[in-house]
């Protein structure tokens, strides 16, 4: 059998030009500073101004959401996580770890977002109203100035349905898309991926969703549901590979982030600065936020992206540059973890590009210790995750425990100055998990 080349290279010459991969596919737990971080980026498409239109969009839609979702009464139809400190825990981790976390460790609660409960409540929900408004805009049904609430009426819901949304997923997107495409009266698909969690599957059709399951990976859910889309003229398919709008969703977690933090009086500055820790799987969720978050910060926040050891697609499409062009099952991987949102076996090229020079860095977790973490976490806080979003926590570990860690703090000149730092672990889901499948994962713990 002729050996599989990547770009005109074998695996094997791959692996001796960067180490890292070797490590990798002996799905040992790594921890990757990006070499090209702070680089001149590729022109981008992208600015800050696409970033505040999404803002603005999610303002217009923010009576509509209060109406229809009444847990969002209370932030006037605004979704958003609160941002909470938890020293306990990072006294836990210290213990257990035994390293001291230099600065403060706080937690996005983006696992209780309102409405679909994770992180992908902002770029899923995002990108069906940004769709529904175009449709009723070019219909002459909706204006930028009408108070969006007359989107809840059989009117609107009669047009909407005579439109279709798509997406592929591997759980929380899928949730995210097909609730809020639901409520406005599309016809909602979703393609999930064989680790795709049952009761995800379970709530969407609840909820009316029809849902395709596959037995391969979120790659093949993702590629059947664009080809299924291109079939229809009136379907949307909402790429988690390739969309802006996605992206741009997510981004705008940057300004609202600012916001909390001034609130809470802390200051992001060159001598008070600001760790992120997000758990990633194609990325676009990860890059989103980053995106937005250096348009907020500049050089002052640090972003890692955390991924299981057997799925870690950004780590090594970054590391080698190919992005896209190389997946974790050319290294022998079997990309089967419990983190099912982080279940990707191939990064997304144009997050890769859009963000890589703004990227501090990748690291690795074994489901085994997800597991820990989550106890850890409910034990030391009374904070109930799933696997996959309990990811963020093991950054500041190893950030100050390995030496890939040290030479980052010590390349950016951050050692003198980390003390006064913040670390911010972004919990990217779990609300919405059943209480005995929660119980089960923590006995797992």
């Amino acid at each position: 059998m002729a050996t599989k080349l990547i770009q005109e290279k074998t695996i094997e010459q791959w692996k001796s030009d960067y180490p890292v991969l070797q490590e990798v596919a002996d799905i040992n737990e790594v921890f990757w500073a990006n070499p090209h971080y702070g680089e001149k980026a590729n022109p981008i498409l992208l600015k800050a101004e696409n970033i505040t239109e999404a803002a603005e969009r999610l303002v217009r839609f923010a009576p509509y959401i209060a109406e229809v979702f009444p847990e969002t009464a209370e932030t006037n139809g605004i979704i958003e996580s609160p941002l909470i400190k938890i020293p306990s825990m990072q006294r836990h981790l210290e213990k257990k770890y035994e390293v001291e976390i230099k600065g403060s460790l706080l937690l996005k609660c983006d696992s209780h977002l309102p409405i679909s409960g994770s992180i992908k409540a902002r770029g899923g929900i995002y990108e069906v109203l940004k769709h529904a408004e175009e449709l009723a805009i070019q219909a002459g049904m909706l204006a930028y100035t009408d108070d969006y609430t007359i989107l809840d009426s059989d009117t609107f819901k009669s047009f909407f349905s005579q439109y279709s949304i798509a997406v592929g997923s591997t759980g929380n997107l899928g949730l995210s898309i097909g609730i809020m495409s639901a409520q406005l009266g599309f016809k909602a698909t979703v393609h999930m991926s064989a680790d795709a969690k049952t009761w995800k599957k379970e709530l969407l059709r609840e909820k009316g969703v029809t849902v395709i399951e596959y037995e391969s990976d979120y790659s093949k859910a993702v590629e059947e549901g664009r080809k299924q889309a291109g079939e229809y003229p009136n379907c949307h398919f909402i790429d988690d590979e390739n969309s802006k709008d996605l992206f741009l969703g997510y981004a705008v977690a940057g300004s609202r982030l600012k916001q909390q933090l001034d609130e809470m009086g802390i200051i992001v500055d060159a001598e008070h600065p600001l760790f992120v820790y997000l758990p990633c799987g194609v990325g676009g969720g990860p890059g989103g936020i980053t995106f937005g978050l250096k348009k907020e910060f500049g050089e002052n926040v640090h972003c890692f992206f955390a991924e299981p050891t057997h799925s870690p697609c950004f780590l090594i499409g970054q590391a080698t540059g190919l992005q896209d062009q190389i997946s974790v099952q050319d290294l022998g991987l079997d990309n089967r973890t419990d983190a099912d949102g982080l279940a990707v076996g191939r990064a997304s090229g144009f997050v890769g590009k859009t963000i890589g020079h703004m990227l501090s860095g990748c690291y690795t977790i074994e489901d085994e210790r997800l597991y820990s973490l989550l106890r850890d976490a409910a034990d030391n806080g009374n904070i109930f995750l799933e696997p996959s979003a309990v990811a963020g926590f093991y950054g500041p570990v190893q950030l100050f425990r390995q030496p890939a860690g040290q030479d980052y703090l010590q390349k950016n000149k951050l050692q003198h100055v980390a003390e006064n730092g913040y670390h911010i672990v972004w919990a990217t889901g779990g609300s919405m998990v059943p209480k005995d499948i929660m119980e089960a994962y923590y006995q797992k713990g």
